[in-house]
């Protein structure tokens, strides 16, 4: 039985990412990249499809874990009877192969421990075939091969690899997991102590750039951490989670694969990691974007892969029930099929950013801007499948033409600030008639406010946006009407769903829970209103929902106080930065997007 969601916590090397949970087991490992088979799936099987567990052979009386400063380095400390132990789990940043460390260390007493490593490629379906090396084990299945080095013998039981050993004060004993290609040279092992100094000072340097010094500096410092480990360095593209299927609902079929690069996802990183301090993750994801999108712009996707792979085609592994039966688990993601209308004004509207924080000028970026505005210049008034990529009919749905607006505004002010060329009248026109249709459609005057689609009377957590967006003042009465409405039929607890869900309206069964960044936005409108103390009580509350080592999944189920769907989340992640410069200090990504 896996542990509950929030009781993992993450660690990674920019590459992949692994799972780890308070009891010390590592139940989900994709390597060598966030697409590949998993070597480990327990998280959505049973341990039959893999993991890799550390702890003590007597009964625990406590645990407590926390990151090592700011980086990604984990520390667990267990304490049974016989004294304590402590676990250092860590990716080392890679120069070559894919390494994952454990390394245990004597803190107290002298504890008697035993590790079990059951590897299981493509997503536990396949047990590979072991052999003793010098120091360790070599584990081969096709094209992967896992090698496992240990200071202590290994030796196999069943189907699984496993070591008895007594750990005193003192005492460090490590254990190190590398992939490799099957055909490739053995890679050499590295000493582990070394390693483990080397990736504490690069995140003790990466993390010093951090602009942020308000009073929940450590909350932002973590979401920051945590969006940089969605990064593929390769390549600059940006997951928007590093699992797949863990469900929106528990036992529900909305589970679908997050480890792709969403346009909308990577834009709403960036601007959080910006307006945090880090540009150079910004320079390489437009690097990154300008290669994926190269083409015709009405090919242009809404998601990719890592690497700008375009065929993402959704399969489900029946092999695996599921994280505590919700199935289908699902690899890939249909909805790269999709057209959603507001990626483009999620587009222009990062890289506009980009051009007011004086990043370096890119011509093919402009080049690109103006060829995807030209496409969208009729395309706008286009149903799309919307925000929330609903697997119904296309509709008209209000936030996404809100963000065609975005589109024309954020180019206009390209070319009036900037003095980039472009055919700026022609787009102030089709700004003015974008706004025209959103206010005639896509505004209920009986509801007094703004609804889901046009003809629609549904509410919406997406358009507590549009004050950020600069579309509407937070003060209008039509956004008060809005707000107010939001919060009476979407609201659980002082937390806010996306919609009310409902076969006709997205294609799927109902029942989610309330999503954590749709919270986000209510407290960024709320700080907008000037009612700055209701915002602060919220984001704390929202605070409050992180598990002990300060991650966030995409959704909370109020009434069984649990995390929901794919984990860490970067959504969740972006609305908690985002929110805590906004109600710091004033000036923070919900003013400054309005001042274009």
């Amino acid at each position: 039985m896996p542990s509950k969601i929030e009781d993992y916590a993450l660690i990674g090397d920019l590459q992949t990412c692994a799972l780890v949970s308070r009891e010390g087991s590592i139940d989900w490992l994709c390597v060598p990249r966030f697409d590949s088979p998993a070597c480990f799936a327990a998280l959505l099987g049973t341990e039959e499809h893999g993991y890799w567990k550390l702890a003590p052979k007597r009964a625990v009386k406590s645990i407590k874990r926390r990151y090592r400063g700011d980086s990604l380095i984990l520390e667990t400390d267990i304490e049974c009877d016989r004294g304590i132990v402590r676990l250092v789990d860590f990716m080392p940043v890679r120069s070559n192969a894919a390494d994952l460390v454990r390394i245990v260390e004597g803190v107290e007493g002298t504890v008697p421990m035993r590790m079990e490593l059951a590897v299981r490629f493509d997503y536990g379906s396949i047990v590979p075939w072991v052999r003793s090396i010098d120091g360790g084990i070599r584990a081969i299945a096709g094209p992967d091969t896992l090698y496992c080095r240990a200071d202590v013998p290994l030796h196999g039981e069943g189907f699984s690899t496993v070591a008895e050993f007594d750990v005193a004060p003192g005492d460090r004993i490590a254990f190190d997991l590398t992939w490799t290609g099957t055909y490739g040279p053995q890679p050499e092992l590295e000493d582990p102590h070394r390693r483990l100094a080397e990736t504490e000072e690069f995140w003790r340097e990466w993390s010093s750039r951090c602009s942020y010094d308000g009073p929940w500096r450590d909350a932002v410092m973590r979401s920051l951490i945590t969006l940089k480990a969605m990064t593929y360095a390769p390549t600059g593209g940006l997951v928007a989670a590093g699992t797949t299927s863990l469900p929106e609902r528990i036992g529900g079929t909305r589970n679908w694969d997050y480890r792709l690069c969403w346009l909308r996802d990577a834009t709403f990183s960036l601007y959080a990691l910006m307006v945090g301090g880090y540009t150079a993750e910004a320079i390489a994801w437009r690097e990154w974007l300008v290669n994926a999108v190269a083409g015709r712009p009405e090919e242009l996707q809404i998601m990719y892969g890592i690497r700008g792979e375009r065929h993402l085609t959704e399969i489900e592994i029946d092999w695996l029930p599921g994280y505590e039966g919700s199935k289908p688990v699902r690899i890939g993601n249909a909805a790269f099929r999709q057209f959603q209308l507001d990626v483009y004004g999620e587009l222009m509207d990062v890289l506009h950013l980009t051009r007011r924080l004086g990043l370096p000028t890119s011509e093919d970026a402009w080049r690109v801007q103006c060829a995807v505005m030209k496409f969208l210049e009729r395309a706008w008034e286009q149903p799309d499948e919307g925000i929330w990529e609903v697997r119904g009919p296309r509709r008209h749905f209000t936030h996404s033409k809100v963000m065609a607006w975005v589109a024309f505004d954020r180019s206009i002010a390209d070319v009036e600030r900037f003095g980039l060329r472009g055919p700026v009248k022609r787009w102030r026109a089709m700004r003015e008639r974008v706004r025209a249709d959103v206010l005639e459609h896509g505004f209920s005057r009986e509801a007094n406010a703004f609804v889901q689609s046009y003809g629609s009377s549904a509410a919406d957590a997406s358009l507590l946006m549009l004050p950020a967006l600069g579309f509407i003042a937070a003060d209008d009465p039509r956004m008060q009407g809005t707000v107010d409405r939001i919060r009476r039929e979407l609201e659980a607890d002082g937390l806010i769903r996306r919609y009310v869900t409902d076969h006709h309206v997205d294609g799927l069964p109902p029942g989610e829970g309330t999503f954590l960044l749709c919270t986000f936005w209510l407290a960024d409108v709320l700080a907008l209103q000037k009612k700055h103390d209701e915002a602060v009580r919220l984001f704390e509350h929202l605070l409050s929902l992180r598990n002990d080592v300060g991650l966030l999944a995409e959704q909370y189920d109020p009434i069984a106080r649990r995390q929901l769907g794919n984990f860490p989340q970067a959504f969740s992640h972006v609305g908690l930065i985002n929110t805590a410069r906004n109600l710091h200090r004033g000036g923070g990504p919900a003013e400054h997007r309005q001042k274009t």
